[in-house]
């Protein structure tokens, strides 16, 4: 069963791995964009209508994804306050805040889904593409949120470090 799960993380680590490449080639894409659009705007005085909703659409999904790897590593969404004033808590706090976050993933899956739906009619005007695209971001990152969460409290269940990081290092060290 442990095998299994560490095994099943490291796919999680590859999936991790490849969602940062995409938001950084996205960052850097929508950097390109961004310097196109300038450069045609005040040294050719012409302005691609494009440019700004393609840079947006972008921004959304490296935002997101970033977001989701974040979680996974442990650099976004988390509760660690308490973990100064009860160290000895820390197991379950920890649960708590991936309950939490699962929770608010799950809220970005299910309400992120309603808008992607109701967009699929509707065209974005500058870029031809459905609405859903504006969503889909959301709803990626929230299957990835969850699937990552999921992952940390199994591997916590079979008895893995998984809460070993530097805040409770500090915690320990004081």
């Amino acid at each position: 069963m442990k095998s299994r799960l560490l095994a099943l993380s490291r796919v999680f680590h590859a999936l991790s791995t490849a969602a940062m490449w995409v938001a950084g080639v996205g960052l850097v894409a929508m950097t390109v964009l961004v310097a196109y659009q300038v450069y045609m705007r005040y040294v050719v005085n012409a302005s691609p209508p494009w440019t700004e909703g393609a840079s947006i659409m972008i921004m959304s999904w490296f935002i997101f994804l970033g977001a989701a790897v974040g979680v996974r590593e442990k650099f976004h969404m988390g509760f660690d306050v308490l973990l100064y004033a009860i160290p000895k808590a820390r197991p379950f706090l920890r649960s708590i805040s991936d309950i939490a976050i699962f929770a608010f993933a799950f809220g970005m899956i299910w309400y992120g889904g309603e808008l992607a739906i109701r967009g699929a009619g509707v065209r974005i005007p500058v870029l031809g593409l459905p609405q859903t695209f504006t969503y889909l971001p959301i709803v990626v990152s929230g299957v990835l949120i969850c699937l990552f969460i999921l992952e940390r409290m199994a591997l916590r269940l079979a008895g893995e470090p998984v809460d070993n990081d530097t805040i409770e290092s500090s915690v320990n060290e004081a």
